[in-house]
């Protein structure tokens, strides 16, 4: 999704540093500035006024087809991993802050997923694959 992930307004994290070939020759550079998971981050309580939240949306995929290889794949209990996500997002979130979150309801529906944080969208929508939701939460402000 990001036009340029070495722009110096953006921190590119992800959990995974590799390059990877395809089945079809093309190759992935997954090449994060910092490598970290989702679920524990290592920035400071209210760091940023935009966090992008895009994480793996596949449980059902082996470990070593493209799909697991180009975008990750979510573990067996995905339902804790998102949740920590979801916290740990509106966590480096500053008060009033806006969250992106995209997910792709491919195999797990939207709903299942927007049930694991008590937060809400405040608008979104599908992207270019009618399975594919955008959204945007606003952090609530500390006097809210």
């Amino acid at each position: 999704m990001w036009f340029d992930k070495t722009d110096s307004r953006a921190v590119f994290t992800d959990r995974r540093r590799e390059v990877i070939t395809l089945c079809d020759g093309r190759v992935v550079q997954v090449a994060p500035e910092i490598t970290a998971d989702f679920t524990d981050l290592p920035f400071p309580d209210e760091s940023f006024r935009l966090v992008v939240f895009d994480p793996p949306h596949l449980v059902n995929c082996g470990k070593r087809g493209w799909l697991a290889q180009k975008y990750g794949r979510l573990v067996a209990s995905w339902e804790d991993e998102i949740q920590a996500g979801f916290e740990e997002c509106f966590r480096v979130l500053r008060p009033e802050g806006v969250l992106i979150f995209k997910w792709s309801e491919v195999q797990i529906p939207l709903f299942r997923v927007l049930a694991l944080t008590d937060q809400r969208p405040l608008f979104g929508h599908t992207g270019t694959a009618p399975t594919t939701y955008w959204m945007t939460f606003m952090k609530e402000s500390k006097h809210d």
